[in-house]
């Protein structure tokens, strides 16, 4: 069965089509949903592409955290659907209250747009259960609030219950425990900084993501 991945475009998105590309690559279908829709169609699983939604005006996420299909992302992860927010997706969630926590302005206040070896922490979600845990993965960057800053309470619990799905090896942001990506408890929604669907073809210099990409897809 091919897996419908829905990837939600808001105004200021600018990787939707990459995403869309990637899974459709490894045998998924990619398909763009509008951030006005109120459901999410025929979609198995959802993706928040990076981007500059509503031009990250007043808090990056803030506003996209309203828009009308949030709703029914919101309902389909409390469901147990696939949800995973890339980059300026994973801002998103935490704005919506689908993960803990809040990305801010990187270490030195410079924009990043670089490689980054991630090793992999926790098989425990829907994006790392491909791989194995101390895997390592060359996977890009491209933020300037990509920074992941959480209370201590917040740290032990994800921690505790095996939720940091993605470390940096060399921290390039200041975040928190070296923390790249997370999960909720039941790891079905996740978010992570790097991008995997720019990791995706010989061509990018790396297909490190596929593997990331495949476990969103069930594969493996």
């Amino acid at each position: 069965m091919t897996i419908t991945v829905g990837v939600v475009v808001f105004p200021g998105s600018n990787c939707e089509h990459d995403v869309v590309e990637a899974v459709d690559s490894i045998g998924g279908s990619g398909k763009l949903l509008w951030h006005k829709d109120t459901d999410l169609g025929d979609a198995d699983a959802v993706v928040l592409p990076g981007g500059f939604a509503h031009g990250d005006y007043l808090r990056t996420g803030a506003m996209a955290r309203f828009s009308p299909i949030m709703r029914a992302v919101e309902r389909f992860a409390h469901d147990g659907g696939p949800v995973v927010g890339i980059c300026n997706g994973f801002q998103i969630l935490t704005e919506a209250r689908l993960l803990p926590g809040a990305l801010y302005k990187n270490r030195g206040l410079k924009f990043l747009c670089q490689n980054a070896m991630l090793r992999v922490a926790s098989t425990d979600s829907v994006l790392t259960r491909a791989l194995k845990e101390g895997d390592e993965l060359n996977i890009p960057i491209n933020h300037f609030e990509g920074n992941y800053i959480c209370s201590k309470v917040t740290l032990d619990e994800l921690h505790d219950k095996n939720r940091i799905v993605l470390t940096y090896k060399d921290n390039p942001n200041g975040s928190t425990a070296d923390i790249a990506g997370i999960c909720n408890d039941q790891g079905n929604v996740v978010g992570l900084m790097p991008h995997p669907e720019r990791a995706a073809h010989p061509l990018l210099g790396s297909t490190d993501g596929v593997a990331l990409l495949k476990g969103l897809l069930g594969d493996g």
